[in-house]
């Protein structure tokens, strides 16, 4: 009982501090059960006219220096999550920003200013969805979102790169996890004061913000807001030798919820293409459609694209809760440049980025640029098909 009165007064004091708290999250995910893999036929290809992100600079890539950047003593100007120098070299002496963003109901999509973040995770939540924990740091956009509720592996994400949160609610064990951490000062809800607004005030999926506005925001509150250590990713412009071919790649996290990635020989990003509706056919069944930002209209394109295999544990079961141990080293499948590497990921504590390595702990580079972190658990079904790579998540 005096635990519960701990935790009930703590909450209080840092949501007067934060914002108001809205209501539980009550989310009710399309529930979808996963056939076994059968291999699928690779529908029609959609033609898209990709705009390249505008954080790599044309004339940049002749001058990127042979020996790249990182893990360690990044140049003041280049940006430690890319590897790349942003047009405005002063959005680095500030914490990254972490915002939570939907990805169900089909309806949210496209989601606003995804093209615009350094680093998105997606991960599965429960009944067959999957949300996305975007990263901003050397970009700002204006909005983000449809922001939505919080889960446990974001714990993860904020802590390792030392972010801003910004998110919509969560269930009350994320939320007690969430303001008993060391950054509970750094979380933000919608509320009176908060930089948070209603894109449409009666949409209950239409909550953004303004990532300049939301830094702003944890500055005038007095909360250490400068550059960070966020050491750990290294960066090459040349892909590495080791690879295989991999021109595309499938993750199916549900009959609900599936995307694809093609990788495009003019750009040197892989495009995200994302389902289109349910496919209950053991993955015959599937439709995609290539994902757009609509906040500037980009097509969603990224320079790499790292499957992560992590330890999924119950929390609850029914209904279902998961606590994902994004935390040690594990298994990892990285694709830049047309090619797939197996790897191992790793954490070397727990407020580190995530970094990759070989098996021999040498650092493995990414290509500077984007990427995009794809996790699933450790019971996944991988397949090298003649479509691409496919990755069937299996829970836990």
């Amino acid at each position: 009982m005096r635990k519960n009165i701990v935790a009930l007064a703590l909450l209080l004091v840092v949501l007067t501090a934060c914002a108001a708290v809205g209501p539980v999250d009550t989310d009710s995910p399309l529930t979808a059960t996963e056939p076994l893999l059968t291999t699928p036929s690779l529908p029609p290809s959609e033609t898209p006219t990709p705009i390249p992100t505008d954080t790599p600079a044309p004339t940049e890539t002749p001058s990127y220096p042979p020996e790249g950047y990182g893990p360690g003593n990044f140049p003041a100007d280049v940006n430690p999550l890319t590897g790349l120098k942003p047009a405005d070299p002063s959005l680095l002496e500030r914490r990254p920003l972490a915002i939570k963003v939907s990805n169900l109901p089909r309806s949210v999509r496209p989601q606003w200013g995804l093209s615009l973040a350094d680093i998105v995770f997606e991960y599965y939540t429960e009944e067959g969805t999957t949300r996305f924990i975007a990263l901003f740091y050397g970009n700002n956009a204006d909005p983000v979102g449809p922001i939505r509720s919080a889960r446990f592996f974001d714990v993860h994400v904020v802590r390792g790169y030392k972010a801003v949160f910004a998110f919509g609610s969560a269930y009350e064990k994320v939320l007690n996890r969430l303001f008993s951490s060391e950054f509970a000062n750094r979380l933000v809800l919608e509320g009176p004061y908060s930089p948070m607004r209603r894109y449409d005030p009666n949409g209950y999926n239409h909550l953004v913000v303004d990532t300049a506005a939301l830094s702003a925001y944890i500055t005038s509150k007095g909360v250490e807001n400068g550059r960070q250590n966020l050491d750990g990713m290294t960066f090459r412009l040349d892909p590495p030798v080791g690879g295989q071919p991999a021109g595309t790649l499938f993750i199916r996290y549900s009959s609900a919820i599936y995307n694809r990635w093609d990788y495009d020989t003019a750009t040197g990003e892989y495009l995200r293409y994302a389902d289109a509706g349910d496919d209950l056919s053991s993955g015959l069944g599937e439709q995609y459609t290539l994902q757009t930002d609509r906040l500037n209209g980009q097509t969603l394109a990224f320079d790499n694209v790292v499957v992560l295999v992590m330890i999924h544990e119950y929390y609850n079961v029914k209904p279902e809760v998961l606590d994902i141990q994004f935390a040690g080293t594990g298994t990892a499948y990285a694709f830049r440049d047309g090619q797939v590497y197996q790897l191992q990921w790793q954490r070397s504590a727990p407020d580190a980025v995530v970094s990759l390595a070989w098996a021999d702990g040498t650092p493995f580079p990414f290509k500077p640029g984007t990427t995009w972190f794809e996790v699933i658990g450790l019971r996944s079904q991988v397949e090298q098909t003649v479509q691409g790579w496919r990755f069937v998540n299996k829970m836990p």
